[in-house]
């Protein structure tokens, strides 16, 4: 009997759906996954206290290609603020809204969470 690998796809889904668990373990309320807009995508949108949080998960097996935090480049982050400021806009959210970009970094099994990341 052969065992199929799950796709990237189905990999990413699998650990941020133990992201956002987490998230919720820590006070976050979870207001959307996977939110998508021509410009790219944010793997979770979530309330912390006043904050509207925009949060990019990273999984790595191990470390021997690098942590996985180190995979959310400039690049990357400029495509998340981007679609973020989108998400405000179609939202109808202020000006004045406070909001952050967290980082949930997965290895293994081990998960931590660098708040104001970029």
């Amino acid at each position: 009997m052969t065992r199929e690998i799950p796709s990237r796809r189905e990999t990413g889904t699998r650990y941020e759906e133990k992201a956002a668990d987490f998230l919720k373990q820590q006070g976050y309320e979870i207001l959307e996954k996977n939110y998508r807009d021509r410009y790219g995508e944010v793997d979770i949108v979530a309330r912390e206290g006043r904050y509207l949080v925009f949060v990019e998960v990273k999984y790595r097996k191990d470390i021997s290609c690098g942590y996985p935090e180190e995979a959310v480049s400039a690049r990357k982050q400029q495509r998340i603020r981007h679609t973020a400021s989108w998400y405000l806009y179609r939202h109808g959210y202020g000006e004045d809204l406070p909001c952050r970009f967290d980082v949930v970094s997965i290895t293994g099994e081990k998960i931590s969470l660098i708040r104001d990341a970029f």
